[in-house]
């Protein structure tokens, strides 16, 4: 189990992210302590070689001043009052014998070109028997004597090693920081996505009502989780649809489809008077197109509501487009004796695909001529606004009930009412789709007595 649990850990995208973030820090941490232990060891090497050289610079001026003789009382002083101190002097002549000092014999090593030497102390010169590394200075005092003048360095290396110590645990103290803050930001993260792809396969097992539940933090995963659930929410209506469709085709064709199966079959039987087996011909047919009819609007709501007719929006004069229209209806509506007013007014260009809002007023003063008694009123106009155009019809028809007035724009959907009448319950349905392909509202309310249809048209669409 625990295998398991490590290993979905290292395939967790967040752990590598916050590991190679870890090995960044610690990365940038080693060159920063590397830059301390530059500056703190290094100053204290360089006081040590300070002290060395100032000494030195003071001794050989001492032979220069006093000769052979006032060096060796300087040294001696030295060495007497500084009996326990970590400072080592020693004098030899050309050959490296021990003339005065607080060394037994040259050390070995050899002398860099700058006149440094580093070598180990003898035994005897620790408290702890170990040997101690030294660093001295050597200078040779015209060609007859050398001194050498250092100190014991193994404060100094204690003092580094310390430094060491303490950089090393700092790092491992920092890694294991961040690789434990790591860890624990992963399984939370983890813990999230878990949720999100538990609820993600109980909506692929059928369950659409599903959503992800956000922590309230409103942060990047609350806010791409909220998109989520509006997505959800958007494929739950379209799925909801397109079972309602379902649904109303079995319902709305299934009678028509019966109808043209009889007449098939009478056909078949024969027998039948001319005339009567020609009407019935003719009837079969008009129950045929009628169905096609149904059909491609079916497909062209569909096409409509995918988008894909976003290629044909070009600069339109709505009021030139209603022109047209009313030229098309105005006949109608006077067989019907009814008033067709037509309040027209200039407005500015506007985005979209003529045809297909030609097609949606159409579909709506068809309805309201249709649907409006003899001698009735119908009214359109226009509302010219800086952000949108409104397009307004007015009828004193029947209306539609408050009830069902988000429900007449589903498809297939007919009232009570209008079922007798010629339609398959797509007219609106069609409008309704061609004003979301231009992001406008359809709104219906209630004229008193009649329909009050608006419909906004934003200008950047």
């Amino acid at each position: 189990m625990s295998f398991v649990a490590n290993s979905k850990l290292f395939r967790n995208s967040i752990f590598r992210l916050s590991l190679l973030y870890t090995l960044l820090f610690a990365l940038s941490v080693v060159v920063l302590f590397g830059y301390i232990y530059w500056a703190t060891a290094g100053y204290m090497v360089r006081q040590t070689e300070a002290t060395i050289e100032a000494e030195t610079d003071g001794l050989v001026e001492h032979y220069r001043q006093s000769g052979l003789t006032g060096l060796y009382d300087v040294i001696r002083d030295r060495l007497s009052r500084e009996a326990t101190s970590q400072d080592i002097y020693l004098l030899t002549d050309k050959n490296f014998k021990p003339l005065l000092g607080n060394l037994d014999k040259w050390p070995q090593g050899e002398v860099s070109e700058t006149g440094w030497l580093m070598f180990r102390l003898p035994p005897d010169r620790s408290r702890d028997g170990e040997r101690y590394q030294a660093r001295a200075r050597v200078f040779l005092l015209q060609n007859r004597y050398y001194l050498l003048v250092g100190q014991d360095t193994h404060q100094l290396e204690k003092m580094q090693q310390l430094i060491r110590d303490a950089m090393i645990w700092g790092l491992l103290i920092t890694l294991l920081l961040a690789m434990g803050g790591g860890v624990m930001m992963s399984k939370a993260m983890m813990h999230r996505i878990e949720a999100i792809n538990n609820t993600c396969h109980r909506i692929i097992d059928g369950d659409l009502s599903q959503r992800i539940r956000t922590t309230g933090g409103d942060d990047d995963i609350d806010k791409l989780i909220q998109t989520l659930n509006r997505m959800l929410d958007q494929i739950e209506l379209l799925m909801q649809g397109i079972k309602q469709v379902t649904d109303n085709i079995a319902h709305d064709l299934r009678t028509p489809l019966s109808r043209l199966r009889r007449r098939l079959d009478m056909l078949r039987i024969g027998g039948l008077p001319d005339g009567e087996q020609e009407e019935l011909i003719d009837q079969t047919i008009a129950e045929a197109d009628g169905l096609l009819t149904a059909f491609k609007a079916l497909l062209r709501i569909s096409e409509i509501e995918a988008g894909s007719r976003r290629a044909n929006f070009a600069p339109l004069d709505v009021t030139a487009l209603l022109d047209d229209l009313i030229e098309l209806y105005e006949p109608l509506a006077q067989e019907k004796g009814q008033s067709l007013v037509w309040g027209k007014m200039p407005t500015r260009a506007l985005s979209g695909d003529r045809d297909l809002l030609f097609q949606a007023f159409s579909n709506i003063l068809d309805n309201a001529i249709k649907y409006t008694p003899d001698a009735g009123h119908i009214e359109l106009a226009l509302e010219d606004r800086q952000d949108a155009l409104e397009v307004i019809v007015r009828d004193n028809g029947p209306g539609i009930p408050q009830a069902l007035r988000e429900k007449v724009v589903e498809r297939f959907f007919r009232l009570e009412s209008n079922r007798s009448s010629p339609g398959n319950g797509l007219g609106l349905s069609l409008v309704a789709a061609i004003v979301k392909l231009h992001h406008g509202t359809l709104t219906l309310n209630d004229n008193h007595p009649g329909l009050l249809l608006r419909i906004q048209l934003p200008r950047q669409s």
